[in-house]
């Protein structure tokens, strides 16, 4: 009991399974306070002598604790330390956030197959659920039923808050609470916003993963008025077959299509260019434009503001939607006005759209390791290069000012600016040739100026700070890939809709909307249902003959054991082997073990760390084995040398 007091003190409080959201945050929160003081790596936590700290809380949290908000808390907390500014500068915040990845991630190795999907995919209620489980008596948690703070939150901030048992009194200032910062987010969800690069790229996060992408876990299974969204492993003989539709790949694959049609009929119209009337490629373009918008403000109100703004795409969408419009509004008044200069600006604009939507089209090599890593260096070099251009722009306006005025009668404004900028971009001879006409005496040094300052130190000055960018992204291109693909995966598969209509179909139960005044919402939903059933019965067929394709050439074509990730239930989130169950003692008197983990004992490694020194072992053998070979093939080109030097000797 007093080993138990003891763990229970690190982990901040007792965690009795009751708590909101707040206060379980808070007291995980306390312990990474005061037990993570010194600036370390994510490898250094691995190797295990700076984890040495964070082993009883993974104990106590493994062992003792039930709570289903356990891991949304800690990768919250991984948001909270890294948006906090360290005093001292020494990164003791960054270093607490790569702390609660650590905890978070062994803390799912250690849960059974139901335990990680319910850790994972539990959704924080919404402030109308809280209300609603505000009504309700106090019990333990329940599937997705999480309540909210009930009467539990922090007085004071989150890390100077002294471990507490006891209810304190409500915060009205929601803007400090993570249940409403997080409303309606998931693990994973709040792992993307958190940028917890770290745990999405573990191995058992990313089986996870992987398991949502090829449909193992589906959230929904039934389609119903009255089918609820709940993560689950998949059952065929169980599950809806329109559920399908909801699968990631194959919502990619649709996509893809969809922006195939696209672009086919932005290309009809832009080479028939109709000035005068109304073509049936603009009528389609103008139905494509329709359901592509209507189906991103449906993925930007089940993401969110928070996920949506991670998903690098967003920005091409956006300009896709935007400049539409912008073609559409300046084309109705062109036609109105019967004016030939509209017709031709917005078709020019139009011709724009291709900045946006031939990339777009692009977006599924995203999903290839090699193009996953560039687009995130992409972005941020993008970020770097704007921040320069701040720099850039203040000794460009001086020069421009300077020149501009000394140039008075000789050059026009304009004209002495598009000679700066072409001289900024390499043209070089250019100035040095108006130099004197700008002025004979001032003109040649302050251009050698601006010369050596623009093509010499701030173009080297860029090329370095993007390098340096590059090199930052390169250093941990799996990770970045690993975040890219996730991202997708969540924001495909965690949709809050019961009935997910692919665009341009999206566009038939728009119809229905306006009768939501007059008609009960079930009655929506049945005939939500059963258009959708009308509409996509052959892409259902496609996916199911897919399906059952895939799974006679595995049993026929490569045999049992070329099979991988079809049928995961027993191979997806596997508990780990505990390795340690073997050789530890019994439990103590008044330790307890939940039931379906593995138990960890503080004092000896985990099974995470046996596994991860298994591995280095046999990555080490793999490197001797590869020595021995590479000593064997010299052996015998040199016994092949001697016997061919004896026989020409002979």
């Amino acid at each position: 009991m007093a080993k138990m007091d003891h763990v229970r003190h690190l982990a901040g409080a007792e965690i009795h399974g009751k708590e909101g959201f707040d206060v379980l945050v808070r007291k995980l929160g306390w312990s990474f306070n005061h037990h993570v003081d010194s600036p370390a790596t994510f490898e250094d936590f691995q190797k295990g002598f700076h984890s040495h700290s964070l082993q009883p809380l993974i104990s106590y949290l493994v062992n003792e604790t039930h709570h289903p908000a356990v891991v949304s808390a800690l990768l919250a907390l991984k948001w909270h330390f890294t948006a906090a500014e360290d005093d001292d500068g020494r990164g003791i915040n960054q270093t607490r956030g790569l702390a609660c990845e650590l905890v978070a991630w062994r803390y799912v190795t250690h849960l059974n197959q139901k335990e990680t999907i319910d850790a994972l995919c539990l959704e924080l209620p919404t402030k109308k659920a809280r209300t609603a489980s505000a009504v309700s008596s106090s019990r333990p948690y329940v599937g997705n039923d999480l309540p909210g703070a009930n009467g539990e939150t922090e007085r004071t901030p989150l890390l100077d808050e002294a471990p507490m048992d006891q209810q304190s009194d409500v915060d009205d200032d929601e803007s400090m609470r993570f249940e409403y910062m997080f409303a309606g987010l998931n693990a994973l969800e709040i792992a993307a916003v958190a940028d917890a690069k770290k745990f999405l790229s573990q191995n058992v996060i990313q089986r996870f993963i992987d398991g949502l992408w090829k449909g193992d876990i589906v959230f929904w299974e039934t389609l119903s008025t009255h089918s609820t969204k709940q993560a689950k492993m998949y059952n065929q003989q169980r599950s809806d077959p329109f559920c399908r539709l909801r699968v990631p790949r194959y919502l990619k694959l649709f996509e893809v299509a969809f922006f195939g049609a696209f672009l086919a009929i932005y290309y009809a119209l832009l080479i028939q260019k109709p000035n005068d009337y109304i073509s049936a490629s603009e009528i389609l373009l103008y139905v494509w434009l329709a359901a592509f918008a209507y189906n991103e403000l449906g993925e930007f109100k089940d993401a969110g503001t928070a996920l949506y703004s991670t998903d690098f795409w967003a920005l091409w969408d956006i300009g896709i939607i935007v400049t539409g419009v912008a073609f559409f509004v300046i084309r109705t008044l062109g036609l109105a006005k019967h004016n030939d200069a509209l017709t031709e600006v917005a078709f020019d604009v139009l011709s724009v759209e291709a900045l946006f939507l031939v990339p777009r089209i692009c977006s599924l090599l995203s999903l290839h390791p090699y193009f996953g890593t560039l687009l995130p260096c992409l972005k941020e070099m993008t970020k770097d290069f704007v921040k320069f251009l701040g720099l850039v722009a203040i000794l460009y306006l001086g020069f421009d000012t300077c020149f501009s005025f000394l140039a008075r009668g000789t050059y026009s404004f304009s004209q002495m600016n598009w000679i700066l900028i072409k001289v900024f971009f390499g043209s070089s001879y250019l100035g040095f040739d108006v130099a004197e006409k700008i002025s004979p005496v001032l003109g040649p040094p302050l251009m050698f100026i601006f010369v050596c300052l623009t093509n010499i130190l701030l173009i080297t000055s860029l090329i370095s700070l993007l390098s340096n960018s590059l090199s930052k992204v390169i250093e941990h291109a799996r990770e970045e890939y690993l975040f890219v693909y996730a991202v997708y995966v969540l924001e495909a598969s965690t949709s809050n809709r019961l009935t997910y209509f692919l665009p341009p179909l999206n566009l038939v139960p728009l119809l229905l909307r306006p009768l939501r005044l007059v008609v009960p919402a079930e009655s929506l939903r049945k005939a939500r249902i059963v258009i959708l059933k009308a509409t996509h019965w052959p892409f259902v067929a496609l996916i199911l003959g897919y399906e059952r394709g895939q799974a006679y050439w595995q049993q026929h074509g490569r045999g049992t054991t070329a099979q991988r990730g079809s049928n995961v239930s027993a191979a997806l989130l596997r508990r780990p082997t505990p390795v340690g169950a073997l050789q530890r003692p019994l439990l103590a008197a008044g330790t307890r073990s939940l039931p379906g983990r593995v138990h960890v004992n503080p004092r000896r490694p985990s099974p995470v760390a046996t596994c991860e020194r298994r591995e280095s072992l046999e990555r080490a053998m793999a490197g001797l084995r590869e020595q021995m070979d590479q000593l064997s093939t010299v052996m015998a080109q040199t016994q092949a040398a001697m016997e061919e030097h004896e026989r020409t000797t002979t």
